[in-house]
């Protein structure tokens, strides 16, 4: 099956503790079912310090389920994502306005 939510996208939290959050996917997981979005479901990890990085308590975006996410469409709402043929291609698209994504 396609991927109706993939990295680059602009979404908006359905459910938990960021209910109505909006930021962008920067990686997908479809085997767990699972996207991680900037500014959302973050975490204080503590971390060591090494040569590289300062360490400390550092926030990270956790993996939040693709089911409590939407697509942002072109007003700004949240939307379904379809999927139909145009030139010989398959084209997802926002439900609410019937724009390609």
């Amino acid at each position: 099956m396609a991927a109706k939510l993939r990295k680059g996208d602009t979404v908006i939290v359905l459910a938990g503790k960021d209910k109505g959050k909006t930021g962008e996917i920067t990686s997908v997981d479809p085997a767990a079912g699972k996207a991680i979005v900037d500014g959302v479901n973050v975490a204080i990890r503590h971390t060591r310090q090494s040569q590289n990085s300062q360490g400390g308590r550092l926030p990270k975006a956790m993996p939040i389920q693709l089911s409590n996410l939407a697509i942002v469409d072109a007003n700004g709402k949240a939307s379904r994502v379809g999927f139909r043929e145009e030139d010989g291609k398959k084209v997802r698209f926002a439900k609410t306005t019937g724009d390609a994504i």
